[in-house]
Parts: structure tokens; sequence; C-alpha cells
């Protein structure tokens, strides 16, 4: 085990470092859409789905 270890330890570090910045997306993704804050980040204005994308936000105000 500790063979193996030691052979793919540049592996498990580039790993860790990849789950640990998808966390932090999704918890970040997690938080905006608990403050209310869009996901997309573009302007509803031009965006076909704008209607249904915010209607249950606009509801609840």
């Amino acid at each position: 085990m500790i063979e193996w270890l030691a052979a793919n330890w540049v592996n498990i570090i580039i790993l860790a470092v990849v789950g640990g910045l998808i966390a932090l997306a999704v918890i970040v993704l997690v938080k905006d859409k608990k403050a209310g804050k869009s996901s997309c980040g573009c302007n509803c204005a031009n965006c076909a789905m704008a209607g249904k994308c915010h209607s249950a936000a606009k509801t609840k105000k």
C-alpha cells in the first residue's frame, strides 16, 4: 500500500485539488441559490426563458 502511495502521490494531490475546487464551486452555487441570485449572470432581457426562470422569485415578493 505504501509503495502504491509513493508511486501515485502526484496524482493523489492533483485529484484532491480538483475535488476541492469542484466542492468550492458547488458551495458557491448553493449559497447563491439560497440568496436568490441568478446562476447564469446574464441579462434576462435577452433570455428566451426569462419568464420561467424567475417566476418563483417574483411570486414570493
